[in-house]
């Protein structure tokens, strides 16, 4: 097989793999690609390397959705604390303090970067967090029953 032939071949195997429609198998399958050959063309450094690429492009990707929609979540968060579900208000309460403390500890020292480099979700304001803390309060206390 010509080289050029070879990495178009390589090239259309790491796009399959990464169009998420076929699992790794089958895509191997779909280009007559035998697993063993699979594991040489992983262990050839300029393949690994394009490979390793796409890994981090997928995962840039997915911060970048992520980033887009969290303001959303957010305002989701916040009205289901008003739910007249109490369950439902306090998971999301829990969820929102949860979420501030993870992006406090991120932002906590000015010398280090956030671990993603992105910057804290959301700043509750002190009122905010009294009826966050007011609702997990009103929260009745689960009874054994409750958890069976």
């Amino acid at each position: 097989m010509s080289k050029s032939r070879k990495k178009k071949r390589q090239l259309a195997v790491i796009e399959d793999l990464f169009a998420g429609e076929l699992d790794e198998p089958e895509v191997l399958q779909r280009h007559h690609v035998r697993p063993s050959l699979f594991e040489r063309w992983l262990a050839d450094e300029r393949f690994a390397e394009q490979f390793e690429r796409r890994i981090a492009r997928a995962h840039r990707q997915s911060r970048m959705t992520l980033a887009r929609h969290a303001a959303a979540a957010a305002a989701k968060l916040m009205q289901l604390t008003d739910s007249k579900n109490q369950e439902t208000a306090r998971k999301a309460c829990l969820d929102i303090i949860s979420l501030h403390a993870s992006s406090g500890r991120q932002g906590s020292s000015d010398s280090q970067p956030n671990a993603d480099d992105s910057p804290p979700i959301h700043n509750l304001s002190p009122e905010t967090t009294s009826r966050l803390l007011a609702a997990l309060a009103r929260d009745e206390p689960r009874t054994e029953s409750d958890s069976a």
